[in-house]
């Protein structure tokens, strides 16, 4: 049997599957955020370890006796900073933390960094991070001798090893995307170097093996092998096989990603599109992110006093938008504007709008914000062929017919099942573990598919232009 781990932001969640890839055995434990201050957002490593011993703990002894790989996937981005002796100097800062976007502009004015990287330096890369503490907690930066990803702090305790994968890697703003390999000039621009660095592997490849003392406490096998394993959304991409060229999935969470599989490198940082290595070896992938999908649903279902399904059952079939336009920027915006200031509004409201016309006006927004990054995904030449639907957005069959229509591809949604993160870091501990590849990285069994509305092709395509248009009229506003 094969452990995925994944650390996300608000829980650890661990998942075994045999070697049919079944799962057979999850267990998941809750984490927390410290926000100090305004735009912080902090977890302390301990706390990751603390996780990681009660999902273990959690899982079937006869499921933990049969383990032969782990496989790791996290959240991105998050700054780990150790001292020699791997000592955490402070607690790690996240990927939605935003207290260097300073530092963050000022990389990014410096061209190396999107020619090397291929991506703007956002404020929540690793990269500016290190400059904000350099420049606010100096005595920390001066012990710095490791930086790790949160997920390859989990492989330190794993395996005392200090690695990372190429996936996660290209989230740093250090990477040199292309070539798979740290950037010297980069790191040097912060004051670092390959030092402080974890070695490079790719996910698919085995990091090290699972150290005697933690096999004998948890009743694992010795010699189990740990997987270089995936940030968070390329391990989504592993476990819902989008693996190859034209393969793509939309996800519904509390952000909306839409992430399509390369087979070469196409980067475009002008966009806002994320491109990053994959989690296998020749392969990249790209994402347009947005930061509220069903984060921006279940805000108006609270101040509609009602629940989001409540909402969204009772729509009907699909229907035209309407004058009520939603703009889905409750924190800022990614792809393709990367601008952490604009927020949402409603505009259009008449005495018309009642409940039922104000929840499609929100679904619509997210559905537009979507379009926005297939259209930057486009600019890029990547162009997507196949959609699977995931996250728990995809329980809205309105909201998949919006999607489909307003991007004029079929959406498809996966038998019931767990294809996350921690599914995909189990696929990659097979990988690991039996040298198999790609190919076991199978699409998951479709329960439906979602085709476009035809006769309201037109009437999404003049409600997307209206929608750009409520977009530009807002900037500066909010």
């Amino acid at each position: 049997m094969y452990l995925g781990l994944d650390l996300g932001t608000s829980g650890l969640k661990g998942v075994v599957i045999d070697d049919a890839q079944r799962i057979v055995a999850e267990a998941t434990a809750p984490l927390t955020v410290s926000r100090l201050k305004d735009g912080w957002s902090e977890q302390s490593p301990a706390d990751w370890i603390v996780a990681a011993e009660a999902v273990l703990n959690a899982l079937p002894a006869e499921a933990r006796a049969a383990i032969r790989g782990i496989g790791l996937s996290g959240q991105m981005h998050g700054a780990t900073l150790l001292d020699a002796a791997d000592n955490v100097l402070r607690p790690s800062i996240l990927w939605n933390d935003t207290r260097a976007h300073e530092e963050a502009a000022r990389l990014d004015a410096d061209p190396r960094f999107r020619a090397v990287t291929g991506n703007i330096v956002f404020p929540g890369f690793t990269a500016p991070k290190l400059l904000w503490v350099k420049a606010h907690e100096p005595a920390i930066f001066a012990k710095v001798a490791k930086v790790l990803l949160p997920k390859d702090y989990l492989r330190l305790w794993l395996t005392g090893e200090h690695a990372a994968e190429m996936s996660d890697a290209a989230g740093t703003s250090w990477l040199d995307t292309g070539a798979r390999e740290w950037s010297d000039d980069l790191l040097s621009a912060t004051s670092l170097d390959r030092r402080v660095m974890p070695r490079l592997v790719e996910g698919s490849a085995p990091t090290g093996e699972l150290r005697p003392e933690l096999a004998s406490r948890f009743g694992l096998p010795k010699g189990v092998v740990v997987a270089g394993g995936a940030g968070d959304n390329a391990a989504a991409g592993i476990g819902v096989g989008v693996v190859k060229a034209g393969q793509a999935f939309v996800s519904l969470g509390t952000s909306g990603v839409l992430f399509t599989a390369n087979e070469g490198y196409r980067p475009d940082a002008a966009t806002a599109v994320h491109t990053f290595c994959h989690a296998l070896p020749g392969k990249w992938h790209q994402m347009g992110v947005i930061l509220a999908a069903t984060d921006a649903l279940n805000w108006f279902a609270n101040l509609a006093g009602a629940d989001a399904a409540t909402l969204t059952d009772g729509l009907g079939p699909l229907s035209a938008p309407g004058n009520t336009r939603f703009l889905p920027y409750l924190g800022g915006e990614r792809t393709p504007l990367n601008d952490a200031a604009i927020r949402g509004a409603f505009i259009g409201l008449e005495h018309a709008t009642g409940r039922s016309s104000a929840t499609r006006a929100v679904l619509e927004g997210v559905t537009f914000a979507i379009r926005d990054c297939r259209d930057a995904l486009a600019a890029t030449g990547t162009q997507i062929t196949r959609l699977l639907a995931v996250g728990g957005g995809s329980r809205s069959d309105y909201w998949l017919s919006a999607i489909a229509t307003a991007l004029g591809t079929p959406v498809s949604v996966p038998v019931a099942g767990d294809y996350g993160g921690a599914f995909g870091a189990a696929r990659l501990a097979i990988m690991a573990t039996t040298g198999a590849g790609a190919e076991i990285a199978t699409p998951p069994a479709i329960a439906r598919t979602i085709d476009p509305v035809a006769a309201l092709t037109g009437a999404f395509d003049a409600g997307h232009v209206r929608y750009r248009a409520a977009q530009t009229a807002i900037k500066g506003l909010t």
